[in-house]
């Protein structure tokens, strides 16, 4: 049993079954035993990868993309942007973006770099990253610490591990789904009581589900407060893995060493997550005065800022170990099937209605 396991045993013996939110929740940024606030889980040693740490191309493709929306702005927004990243993990993908925006010195010039990161590990790691990039830059735990202006902000792999909530139709109607105890193991339980939807459920859709469906929803503070501020002066980028149209079915997992476990088994052990509804979060987006692009497929959207191209290049100067990476990695990124992050990541986008279609998102 994990040190967490047994405070949220406690928790539950105290207060009842747990909301699957508030599981999710302790599990990854309990201030002592949460899973990111002690640990940098990327990397082939750690439980997971993810694009900017598959290759240099993807962040340095990210990078001009921001360049090329900064230089849609309105003259006077284009001094002093700040450039938000959410979850920026080991800083790679900032790092790489910071380099290929040296060919536009007056971007480079112009931006303030924030992170957004609730772990003083991977802080860490990000101050160490980006240590040599000559850019001044700042932490903090909520986007709404972040400076007002003109904003661009990035969040690559950073919806799926926020909190989601989970019901369940039973023949009476709706459930919420739970965590309590059973034995010395914990488990998937149902509240007794009906629920009543909040006015960003789609509450139509639900009366005709099946028995038994499993439905999932996040809080959407974080998601209207980026749409509010771009939609002022600025653009947002979203890319996860996820559905682009709202659906049934339980999407919680747990990743440990590269495979997947028992989401209940060690608590604060393993990585949680769950899919991203890009449906949902256009619909918020939309209500608070942003324009939204896509969401389309990851590999679509490289192609279109031109990855198959950066990758001839490298592979140009590259030694014959080198070439065989780099397809390997443009495989990775672009491509569908169990192995590519292609189809599965999506790729949202929106902004102030003025900037017109963004890079990648053109008809």
């Amino acid at each position: 049993m994990t040190p967490l396991a047994v405070e949220i045993r406690a928790e539950i013996a105290a207060h009842g079954p747990m909301s699957v939110a508030r599981y999710m929740e302790l599990c990854l940024t309990h201030p002592t035993h949460g899973y990111y606030m002690m640990r940098d889980p990327l990397g082939a040693r750690g439980d997971f990868i993810t694009a900017p740490e598959v290759s240099q191309m993807f962040g340095e493709l990210i990078g001009l993309w921001a360049a090329a929306v900064w230089k849609t702005l309105p003259l006077p927004a284009r001094h002093d942007v700040n450039l938000v990243e959410l979850g920026p993990g080991r800083g790679t993908l900032m790092a790489d973006l910071l380099r290929a925006i040296k060919i536009v010195p007056d971007f480079h010039a112009a931006i303030r770099v924030h992170l957004v990161e609730v772990s003083s590990t991977l802080r860490q790691r990000q101050r160490d990253t980006l240590s040599g990039c000559g850019v001044d830059t700042q932490w903090y735990d909520d986007l709404r610490d972040v400076p007002s202006g003109p904003t661009i902000v990035l969040a690559n792999e950073f919806f799926d591990a926020l909190p989601v909530h989970q019901a369940v139709k039973a023949a009476d109607g709706w459930h919420g789904r739970a965590i309590g105890i059973e034995g010395d193991r914990l488990v998937f339980v149902q509240n007794a009581e009906l629920m009543s939807w909040q006015d960003d459920v789609p509450a139509a859709a639900m009366r005709d589900a099946p028995l038994g469906a499993v439905f999932e929803w996040r809080e959407e503070r974080i998601i209207r407060h980026m749409a509010r501020r771009v939609a002022q002066r600025g653009a947002a980028l979203v890319i996860d893995y996820g559905h682009a149209e709202s659906g049934f079915g339980d999407t919680l997992q747990a990743l440990s060493r590269h495979s997947f476990a028992d989401p209940l088994a060690a608590p604060g052990e393993a990585d949680l997550t769950a899919h991203v509804d890009f449906q949902a979060l256009h619909a918020a987006a939309a209500r608070e005065g942003s324009r939204v692009h896509g969401p389309i497929p990851q590999g679509e959207f490289l192609r279109r800022l031109g990855i198959v191209e950066r990758a001839a290049k490298l592979k140009a100067r590259a030694t014959i170990k080198q070439a065989s990476d780099i397809d390997a990695a443009l495989a990775r990124l672009t491509e569908a099937g169990p192995t590519g992050m292609g189809e599965l990541f999506k790729v949202m986008a929106f902004a102030h209605p003025a900037l017109g279609e963004l890079p990648g998102f053109e008809a």
